[in-house]
This record gives structure tokens, sequence and C-alpha cells, in this order.
């Protein structure tokens, strides 16, 4: 994946030679049987190219066959020139080349190909390798372009390749291969977790330094794969990495579970099988934290298998059903670190991605890794043919990655995700051409998947739909250019107040929004609750000298949609209803063509007006809601009580559910509750006399908060350690020490009921 640095950026090498002056290194010629170099091969081989499977058994037998033939294709076609090392690949072919010979090593390493150990085959791809080393990745050659395509892409490709094929790698061009890598990547690389040295980017780089260390049988540089990936293992407050609340961050700005994150827990598990049982195993005591994350990290990211867009930066409009590729991607390396974790633990990650396999129809899982990656189809079809390993089903609940400015939440036939941004998350990124109208998608987008509709944005959604029309954005119709502000994530707004408070079931989600290039300004608020997701607006405001629109939805659908503006409500057919008791809703039915793809979408949205001053909105989305359910929610306005829509606070009341929600923009009250401070209330009256009252900090400044509901309270059943102090009797009031430090996070506390 390409980095943010510069073209030509590069980490200056710490000791390169040119060819000319290159003294060659040493080479093994002989193997013992406990030789940890050849365990490290074998393994390899074994982890990455593919294992256990039968390769006389279909689906093997045909894929292996097609490997053979393609390999064989590409080393006929083999032409050694001034340039290219195939005729029809552009020099210099970063992607094309090293692919290539990976592929052919690939085959003469594997059984059933036709192909396997052939010598020829394994002496053309060491004569490849070597051609491009001497025209392309030379020691002292000038770095051109992308920083990544040198220090990981290639090299990562080339050292796989030369493993594989083993000894017919003759002495000369084995040293000279370690030499450019050296040269490219320096051991001093790893030294500073910085710059782009973090997160996905060093897990890659440990992953080149250990292929370099097996070429060479080097311990030194096998213990440094191994010693470098330590900064990753644990939680970070600021930039790249992993955050306690399961927030991801790469690029300093981007939320990246499905980009970055998917190749770093790619890499993570392929390094901890390789090493596994070596001199040089991964022991580090914080290595706990990879287990963690699986759960805590990617599973909220992933419905019936495939990754969220929201959590895929620049990526998103890559190829179409990208999403899933990047599931499976994540599903298999979760199986395979499943290897290296508790029993426990692996069960229940079995048990996962059977689920999300089982569920998975748009893209079944099973019959896409038989096309990519043999080693997890033969994992996965294990796992389902297993009838005493259960399928877990989807989770209902709510994950609030506030670090990151991403929610979701889940309920039975449902799910959706809000991508938000703030003072440290980025509008959206771009970068190397890709994702250039990607602005809005930070503005309060609101995905939503019912039943059926797994690939709502999976279809060439990115490349079909009006990029100033996301659904749930608020936004103004300013015109953009493609690409426009800083690349790679810098687009972060001013706004601090974004996140809110969850008690794992319910959520009340904030954004201080600051529009993207614009004059724009508005608070919008989400309550996440079992059937429906109340939406509220408000102080939108701009001077823009356009107009300002909130997208109730855009739905990439020809369906019949019903309205019924005098009632206030609205249904599209099997997809889900929407309340709009205070304005009617514009709607466009229209085919909309990206490239070759056309699609259709029906759009229903709020015109604010050219410049409002201080407009809102309220409306209720109802997932999967029949059309006689939605009927019957607009028929009960009672139903959710607003209690405040203004820049000061947002709240509702739900009295079916014992919910009261309010985000306090600013101190003050609103209904039952009274907040000194900036903050996230979710009041939660569970029906057995007791009810929790969880807060939340979304600025991250407050040294002190109190909190007050206006209702008889027993006693504190369960407090929170940063309760300094609590009154019960006619009312409740919870004083809260130094929340600034606790990264957005909601506290909890549950009381009994006078």
């Amino acid at each position: 994946m390409g980095g943010a640095a510069a073209a030509g950026a590069l980490v200056p090498a710490c000791a390169a030679c040119t060819e000319e002056t290159r003294t060659p290194l040493p080479v093994r010629a002989a193997r013992t049987p406990d030789d940890p170099f050849a365990l490290l091969r074998r393994r390899w081989r074994e982890v990455t190219a593919g294992s256990g499977f039968d390769a006389a058994a279909e689906p093997y037998r045909t894929r292996l066959a097609k490997l053979g033939r393609e390999a064989a294709r590409h080393r006929d076609a083999m032409a050694p020139a001034d340039a290219s090392l195939w005729p029809d690949l552009a020099f210099p072919s970063f992607a094309g080349t090293p692919a290539r010979l990976r592929t052919m090593a690939r085959a003469y390493a594997l059984p059933g190909t036709g192909l396997t150990g052939d010598a020829d085959l394994a002496s053309a791809v060491a004569a490849g390798a070597d051609h491009y080393r001497r025209r392309v990745y030379a020691a002292g050659a000038d770095p051109v372009g992308n920083w990544w395509n040198w220090q990981i892409g290639t090299p990562k490709k080339l050292l796989d390749a030369a493993v594989l094929i083993g000894p017919h790698l003759t002495d000369p061009q084995n040293g000279a291969l370690r030499d450019a890598v050296d040269h490219f990547v320096p051991e001093c690389r790893l030294d500073d977790y910085s710059g782009t040295s973090t997160g996905a980017n060093r897990v890659d780089l440990c992953v080149v330094m250990l292929l370099r260390a097996v070429l060479g049988s080097d311990p030194e540089k096998a213990a440094l794969a191994a010693s470098a990936l330590s900064p990753v293992f644990r939680y970070v407050h600021e930039g790249d990495g992993l955050y306690r609340d399961g927030s991801f961050i790469q690029h300093t700005w981007v939320p990246y579970q499905g980009g970055y994150g998917a190749v770093m827990l790619d890499g993570l598990a392929t390094l901890f099988a390789v090493l596994r049982g070596s001199p040089w195993e991964i022991t580090d005591p914080n290595r706990q934290i990879v287990f963690d994350v699986v759960e805590r990290s990617f599973a909220p990211v992933v419905h019936d298998g495939f990754c969220m867009d929201l959590v895929s930066g620049r990526a998103i409009g890559r190829r179409p059903y990208g999403d899933y590729r990047k599931g499976r991607q994540i599903a298999s390396s979760i199986l395979l670190l499943g290897d290296a974790a508790s029993a426990a633990e692996r069960a229940r990650w079995q048990g996962m991605v059977k689920g999300w396999a089982l569920r998975n129809t748009c893209r079944p899982m099973l019959r896409a890794a038989e096309r990519n990656d043999l080693g997890f189809h033969a994992r996965l079809a294990a796992i389902l043919g297993d009838d005493t390993i259960p399928a877990a089903g989807e989770p209902a609940g709510h994950r609030l990655l506030a670090m990151s400015a991403r929610a979701v939440h889940r309920r039975p036939g449902w799910c959706a995700g809000l991508s938000m941004a703030s003072y440290r998350i980025g509008h959206y990124e771009h970068g190397n051409g890709e994702n250039l109208r990607g602005w809005h998608t930070g503005s309060g987008m609101l995905y939503w998947w019912g039943e059926g509709h797994g690939d709502q944005y999976s279809d060439s959604f990115w490349s079909t739909v009006d990029p100033y029309r996301l659904p749930g954005t608020t936004v103004s119709t300013r015109r953009l250019a493609d690409g426009a502000g800083e690349g790679w994530g810098d687009t972060c707004p001013p706004g601090r107040w974004v996140g809110g408070a969850t008690d794992g079931m319910y959520a009340t989600v904030g954004q201080h929004l600051n529009g993207f290039e614009s004059t724009m300004e508005a608070f919008k608020s989400w309550v996440f609750l079992d059937d429906a997701v109340v939406c509220l607006g408000a102080a939108i405001t701009s001077r823009d000298g356009v107009p300002v629109e909130t997208i109730v939805d855009n739905r990439r659908t020809d369906t019949v949609l019903t309205v019924d503006d005098e009632a206030g409500w609205t249904h599209l057919e099997g997809h889900g209803g929407y309340v709009l008791p205070c304005a009617r809703p514009r709607t466009l039915r229209e085919e909309r063509t990206g490239g070759s793809v056309t699609r259709n979408y029906v759009t229903l949205w709020l015109d604010h007006g050219v410049d409002p001053d201080s407009a809102g909105y309220l409306y209720l989305l109802l997932p999967g809601a029949s059309l006689a359910e939605t009927r019957a929610r607009a028929a009960d306005p009672g139903w959710a009580r607003v209690l405040a829509n203004t820049a000061h606070q947002q709240g509702v009341q739900v009295s079916s559910l014992g919910i009261t929600a309010v985000n306090f923009w600013n101190g003050g009250t609103a209904g039952s509750l009274t907040a000194s401070a900036p903050c996230a209330v979710l009041v939660r009256e569970r029906g057995d006399g007791t009810a929790t009252l969880t807060v939340s900090d979304p600025r991250r400044d407050l040294e002190e908060l109190t909190v007050t509901w206006n209702r008889p309270v027993a006693e504190v059943v369960r407090g929170h350690p940063l309760l300094a102090s609590t009154a019960t009797g006619a009312k409740l009031t919870l004083a809260f020490g130094r929340l600034a430090d606790q990264g957005g996070g909601s506290k909890t506390v549950t009381v009994r009921l006078g």
C-alpha cells in the first residue's frame, strides 16, 4: 500500500555498496536438519503459498493446474531486454514484473501445478529476478516515485520468489539481491517507530527484513525482524496505531482497519506462524494486544463477511466489491492467527468467521477463497465442515470508536455505520490519484445494511453515486475540485465535540460539523435504538452562497418509493422507512453512470436553502420497516419526544425503551438531565428497578463534570473509578473527576431507582 511520503523521500541507507564495489556475502551451501532457516523456508512456503489441502482433490487440483499454466505462459513469454522483462509490461513495472516472478515461484513450490520442482522454471525465476534487479532494483538506483515500491512492494515480492526457489538462485544472484535490499531497506529503517515506519508499514518492513534474513541465513536480521515488531504491540494515544477503544489509525488522521489494518493483521499472523518454534519466535508479553484487537478493532467493522468502507480510507473506490475482498483478508488472517492464540480465542474466532462465511451470499467467501488463497480455502472449508464448531451470529449492540470518529450499531436484521470528521480525524483521504471525490464521507455519512442488501455500497457505489449526496451527510453544495484539500487524510476540521456515549446496546452520538472547504457549520446527533435511528440537526448555518442539504438517504435501488407528505413519512420498498414530522423531503430517482457502469438511485434530501441561518431537521430512519410499520410509527409522534434541538443541546426521550439521550454541546438542561459542561449522557431505565447513566467527554478536555438526573434514586449500585462523589434522593447527582485523558470513552454508573 502506498504511503504518504513525497516521491524519492527515503531514509538514507545506513550502509550500502554499489554493485561495482560490493563484496559478495557468504551463502551457506548446505542445510542441516535442525537448521532454523530451513524451518523458516518451509514455514514461509506453507503459510504464504498454501498448505493443508490435498492437491489431487477438487477444487485444488483445478486451481493448481491453472497456476501451472499461468506460470508456464509467463516463463515462455519472458524476453529479457534493456528495459522490461516482458514486452507487454511497461517499464519499470513495479507491480507486474515482481508479481509474475512470484507466481512462477509458487508454481515451482506448490504440488500439482505440473511444474512442481521444475529446475528450468526455477532458473527462469532466478534469471528474471536478477534481470529486474540489474535494470530497476539495483543498489544505488534512484528511488523515483513512491517510497513504498522500493522498500516494501518490490523487495517483498522479489524476496518471496527467491526464498521459494531456494538453491536455484546462484551465489552471485543471491548476494546482489541481498545488497539491493540492504540498500533500500537498511537495518536503521527499523530504528525509530515514526514517519513511514509505523503500523502496517512497520509490519511490512519486518516481513521484508525476515525474508532478507532467510535469503542470507542471517540470524541478526531475523532477530531484528522479530524485535522491531514490539512498537506495534502497544496502544497509542495519538497518531498511527492501535487504540484501546478499538480504533486503528494510519496516515495520522485516517481510520484504516480495512486497508492498512488488514495488511498489518495479515503480516502479523504470517510472522507469528512462520517464526513459531524458531529461535526468533515472537514472545513479547504485549503480543496479547494483537489477539485482543481481533474482537476489539476488526470484528466490529466486519458485517456478514465484508469490511465496512468507513474504515478503508482512499481505497473505497479502488474496485467493485473491494469491501468483500478486505473482509476475506481479515477473515483469513484471523484464522491463521488463531494457531498462535489460546484455545478459547481460537474457538471464538472460528465460530465468528464461520458465521461471516455462512451469511455472506453476495460474494460467497469459500468460493472466492478458491480463486485467491488455497490455504485460506482449506482452513475455511475445514471449519465449515466441522459440525462441532457453531457459527456465531451478528452480536447485537453498539460499538463507538471515539478516537477514530466511527460508530457501528447492530440489531437483528440490520446494521449501521457512522463516519465523522473531527480535529483529529480527516474528512477524507485522497492520494496516488485515488478517492478524488470522497470529500464528504466524514460529514456524518450514515451507512446501513438490511437483509438482502449486503452489496448496497459494494456494487460500483463509489463510481456512480452523487458525491455531494452521501447518505446522512449535511453539506454545502459548493462545487469542489477533484482531490480538493491536502492529501493523505490531512483534512481535519476544527470541531472537537465528536463522539458520544454508549452503554454497549444503545448510543447517543454527535458531531459538531464544520463543512469541508466551506463556511457551513452544523450540529448533528444520532440516537441508535432497536428499530430506528433518530437523526437531529441544528444551527445549520452557511455563507457559501449556495444551497445546503441534508441527505436523508441515497439508496442504490430502483424499487417503489411511497411518500405521504401529509402524514410525514416515506417508504422505500424492500429497504425501509423514514418518518419526517417537520419537513417534506425532496426526492429524486435517477440513473447514474461512472465509467462504463450505470446504477439506479433513489435519493431523499432536505433543502435548507441558500445560506441558511440556524436551520434544523428531525427524522427517523427505520431500517427494514414495512410500509405499515412506517405508517404506524409516523402516527405515534410521542414515541420519540424531542427534548432539545439547538446549538446548546440535542436530545430525545423514548419512554417505551426507558431511554433518555442528550448531547450537551454546552452545559445546561435538557429534559430531566443537567450537565455542568459539554458532554454526552445516555440514561437507560431497565424496567427492573435499576437504571444506568453513561457519560463521556467527546471533546477530551474536561477536568471535572457534574451530571444531575432529576429522578428519585435510592442508591448507586455500581460506580466508576472516576466518580468523585454522588448524591441520591429526590434526584441523582454524579461528580466525575478528570475525563480529559479518557479518549472520549463512555463511563457507566448503575443505580437503584427510588
